[in-house]
């Protein structure tokens, strides 16, 4: 593969080490940010079986380019044979919340119970407005983001998720999200220490049943 044959080009990529996230920003405006332990599971010359067990504190301990079209990626577990294209980091990103939900029901199936390692969390406050804040019975919330969860959209499916009967409350169409008192896209990257505000488009609430 040459650099000519990659539909997507790289114009940034950095490693954040404390958060054990790489980011990486293409030239058609496209930015992802690709949790560590999600690119060790995901490597094409790793597979989906038990040897992805106890990869939540992994993390990159170098880079290495690969001519004009790749980089290997060496992580902390001793793999070192991973190696990453310019296009498979772009699909990745754009599939990450998919291949996110695959790996997860990968581990429930070989009866792994995934476990945040400490000191990688990502807190965000959540601001709740109108007729949301009754729903969720307060007006303000600190939580901690899942690996997976890294940008509104996401946030917007997990927060659906967390209680029953949730979902109907945070479906895009139904709010305004702000980040740090701007208003975001659902491609908006979401970071420790983030003000989310979810404002409902509009004054009457759902019908839905009291939230578990």
């Amino acid at each position: 593969m040459t650099e000519e044959s990659s539909k997507h080009l790289p114009i940034e990529i950095n490693l954040h080490a404390k958060s054990r996230l790489l980011s990486v920003a293409f030239e058609d405006g496209s930015r992802f940010e690709l949790p560590c332990e999600y690119l060790r599971v995901f490597s094409k010359a790793a597979s989906l079986d038990a040897s992805i067990l106890g990869k939540e504190g992994v993390s990159i301990e170098r880079i290495e380019p690969q001519g004009q079209y790749a980089i290997r990626i060496v992580f902390t577990d001793g793999h070192d044979t991973g190696i990453y294209s310019w296009d498979t980091l772009y699909a990745l990103g754009v599939n990450q919340q998919a291949n996110w939900a695959e790996y997860l029901k990968r581990l429930e199936s070989l009866g792994y119970q995934r476990q945040e390692p400490e000191g990688t969390n990502r807190r965000v406050r959540l601001l709740y407005f109108s007729w949301l804040a009754r729903k969720m019975r307060k007006e303000a919330d600190e939580v901690t983001l899942p690996a997976g969860v890294t940008d509104v959209t996401s946030l917007l499916s997990w927060l659906g998720q967390r209680r029953q009967g949730a979902e109907v409350l945070f479906t895009p169409e139904r709010l305004r999200v702000t980040v740090n008192r701007q208003f975001a896209e659902g491609f908006t990257r979401l970071h420790e220490g983030d003000e989310v505000g979810l404002v409902p488009n509009s004054p009457t609430p759902p019908a839905t049943p009291d939230l578990i």
